[in-house]
């Protein structure tokens, strides 16, 4: 049976997962839990393999740094569902509820979006992560993960998807996808997938929305800056910027460029730059910051290149403004930061910078479900329709609308006969 098939069968599921118990869907999480702990050594074993399997490809290290699950990633994981099953349960809010006239009700109630295929880059950890938050929400997923990590996601998928069906979740309520071919024929699955969530390259997810009819949420890239105001107090920005740039390099979240006010160039940057070598990162910059520091110089893609490596690239900026419109112009609009003491200044700078994510005086890797207190994160959106930013549970829900009447007509309204009150109840 093919990825078609599946999702048909999946479509026809969905009410039914919708319609469980938070108590039913909260029971499935804690048996993930329990199932990932018992299960841990034949996930690290599988692990083991596939980044066996990478180092003798040659895969770079930000990407074998994506590949690992080990003791770490695997308590990660854990603490992101117990957060999840902590959370309220997203599904049957009431978020309207109005008197159209008398006798005739309208009430808007959260509702799953259906059934969700997620395409997601060699990180073991986003299949617990994805597929945990989608039964939480009440949606069925189609999961395909990375070639790279084949053995890893095999394993995970199985505790999961086999710890859900024994919680009386229905069978049909995961599915993964492993070949590489199940990707076209999952995009062409318009009639059964109501939205696709891809996790990758810029190419990647280009190629995902100009080859399907299926709503796509996601980002391409992660090109984050930071800047460094002439307000902003010099020492206490060094520990932001090596933490934004060192904690995590191969996250979208990390920083890859930082703009700093001329007017405090010749005294920060000298810091920067010792900072920043301590911390094993090579600056790249234009001339200008060069005469200041020796570094690198720029690559043919200047400031619109993502690194994901301990690499960054530094530039001069004039004014807040200049640093707003460098963002705007050659930012991805994930998540940006001013490190300043001056008020006027950051209240500008989050109101002018069209990022999901809008920081002062912190790291950019803040940016993330977990950290968020979503519980984890199907992954982040740049767009503005229909989530942005890290999306958890609030962004897996849609909403219907439930209208009761007793033999209320249009045509006694289109006549004058009755007249809408329109009353929030």
């Amino acid at each position: 049976m093919g990825i078609k098939e599946d999702a048909r069968n999946m479509k026809l599921a969905s009410p039914v997962l919708a319609a469980s118990p938070i108590e039913q869907r909260n029971a499935a999480l804690e048996l993930v839990a329990r199932r990932l702990r018992e299960g841990a050594d034949a996930v690290f074993a599988a692990n083991a393999q596939d980044m066996a399997a990478a180092e003798e490809a040659g895969v770079v290290a930000p990407v074998m740094k994506r590949l690992r699950f080990d003791e770490a990633k695997l308590a990660d994981v854990i603490a992101g569902i117990e957060q999840l099953i902590s959370l309220p349960d997203p599904l049957g809010v009431q978020q309207l509820a109005r008197e159209l006239d008398e006798g005739l009700e309208l009430r808007r109630f959260s509702c799953p979006i259906g059934v969700i295929g997620v395409i997601f880059e060699a990180r073991p950890d986003a299949l617990v992560q994805i597929s945990t938050l989608c039964l939480k929400s009440g949606n069925c997923a189609i999961l395909k993960g990375g070639r790279e990590t084949a053995a890893t996601n095999r394993a995970l998928f199985g505790i999961i998807k086999d710890a859900a069906v024994e919680a009386g979740l229905p069978a049909e309520c995961l599915l993964q996808a492993e070949a590489h071919s199940e990707i076209d024929e999952l995009l062409g699955c318009h009639e059964s997938v109501d939205l696709l969530i891809p996790r990758g390259s810029n190419a990647f997810v280009s190629y995902i929305m100009n080859n399907t009819k299926i709503p796509v949420m996601g980002h391409a890239d992660g090109i984050c800056h930071i800047y460094v105001d002439a307000a902003a107090d010099q020492d206490a920005c060094l520990p932001v910027i090596v933490d934004s740039k060192t904690q995590y390099t191969a996250a979208c979240n990390a920083v890859e460029t930082i703009l700093v006010n001329r007017a405090i160039a010749g005294e920060f940057l000298p810091k920067l730059a010792r900072a920043m070598a301590d911390a094993g990162v090579t600056l790249h910059a234009e001339d200008e910051v060069r005469q200041i520091i020796g570094c690198e110089p720029l690559g043919e893609d200047g400031f619109a290149h993502e690194y994901l490596s301990l690499d960054a690239s530094v530039r001069l900026v004039g004014s807040l403004d200049e640093a707003i419109d460098h963002i705007n112009r050659f930012g991805s609009h994930h998540t940006d930061a001013i490190m300043t003491e001056d008020d006027a200044a950051a209240d500008r700078f989050v109101q002018m910078v069209d990022s999901a994510g809008v920081y002062r005086n912190c790291s950019t890797r803040f940016a993330d479900g977990f950290r968020y207190g979503f519980g984890a994160e199907v992954g982040i959106s740049t767009g503005k329709i229909h989530a942005r930013g890290p999306v958890g549970l609030e962004g897996l829900v849609t909403y219907k609308y439930k209208l009761v009447g007793h033999g209320h007509i249009v045509g006694d309204y289109a006549s004058g006969k009755r007249h809408f009150t329109h009353r929030d109840l």
